[in-house]
This record gives C-alpha cells, sequence and structure tokens, in this order.
C-alpha cells in the first residue's frame, strides 16, 4: 500500500507544533552525506515513536524536512531512455512506468525526521512505494545507458542531474 505523505506531512508538522520541539526546516537529503543512524520504519512505522525516542534522549531540536517530486526528474529518465536501444515490449515498459510516476508531480516523495544525540544523527524517513519504484526504473535505466567511448570519465561531472551517468 501507498503512503499518503501529504497527510502524514500536516499530521507530522500538527504533532510537531503541540509539542515542546523546536521544529528546524532542513532541505530534503541534506542528511546523506553525514553518517545517520536510521530508524527502522518497516517495523516501526509510527513517527511518535521515533520522536518519543527523541524526546527520552533529552532532545529539543527535531530536524523536518519534505521534498516534492518534481517534473524535470521524469524528463531526465526519459531523456536518457532517448540513447538507449529497446525492444518495443521494453520500451513500453519503461514508458508506463513513468507515466506513472509522472501522476505524481507535484506531491510529496520524501519526509525526514531527525535528531543528533551524542554526534550521531538519528533519521526517521519515509517515501512512498511509488516513489521507490520510480528510483528503481531510473536505475535500471542508468545501467543501461551505453558507454560513451573516448571521453572516460571526464565526461562524467557528476552533476549531470538527479539520476544521470552523463
Amino acid at each position: 500500500m501507498d503512503l499518503n505523505l501529504e497527510t502524514l506531512k500536516s499530521e507530522i508538522l500538527d504533532y510537531l507544533a503541540a509539542s515542546e520541539f523546536a521544529v528546524f526546516r532542513s532541505h530534503s537529503g541534506g542528511l546523506d552525506s553525514l553518517p545517520i543512524i536510521t530508524w527502522d520504519t518497516e517495523r516501526f512505522p509510527d513517527y511518535r515513536m521515533f520522536l518519543e525516542t527523541a524526546h527520552k534522549a533529552g532532545q529539543k531540536l527535531i530536524l523536518f524536512a519534505a521534498r516534492e517530486f518534481e517534473e524535470a526528474e521524469v524528463e531526465e529518465a526519459a531523456e536518457e531512455m532517448q540513447e538507449i536501444e529497446f525492444t518495443r515490449e521494453e520500451k513500453r515498459d519503461f514508458e508506463t512506468r513513468l507515466r506513472t510516476a509522472r501522476r505524481h508531480v507535484g506531491g510529496t516523495c520524501s519526509l525526514e525526521l531527525a535528531f543528533d544525540y551524542n554526534s550521531h544523527l538519528y533519521v526517521y524517513e519515509l517515501q512512498p512505494d511509488w516513489y521507490e519504484d520510480f528510483l528503481e526504473t531510473c536505475d535500471e535505466i542508468s545501467a543501461l545507458l551505453p558507454a560513451v567511448d573516448g571521453l572516460g570519465d571526464e565526461g562524467n561531472d557528476g552533476l549531470g542531474g538527479y539520476y544521470s551517468n552523463n
């Protein structure tokens, strides 16, 4: 079952507003380069348990981030597909998967809560199934991209976009 992160985002913000926590609104993905310990949202999906843990640990500041799914992400994947020779069936499958993802443009694709304790960031993160499916599709497309002959690593500056190997 897909999560409705829009509703959950509002619920979490209301809960935080009524709590004793100070809320720092950060950027989604801003913690990616930091050492983090993630909450097991599969077995313990209730964000209140996570916040109760922060409270018991004496924390007063909670980082909150949410990210909207952007059309540019779908467009980039579609552009990368143009560089790949697919069978008719494979192309139809990928196009269908991207069309399915496109229906979620503007929706929340990631929610993060975090707190710092003893120099470790503890993170609660959720992504809906549709977004995980989209990321998997992007990974599959990237893996099928042809190697660029004669350029080596010079052509790959890592700044090509969300999921690009260009």
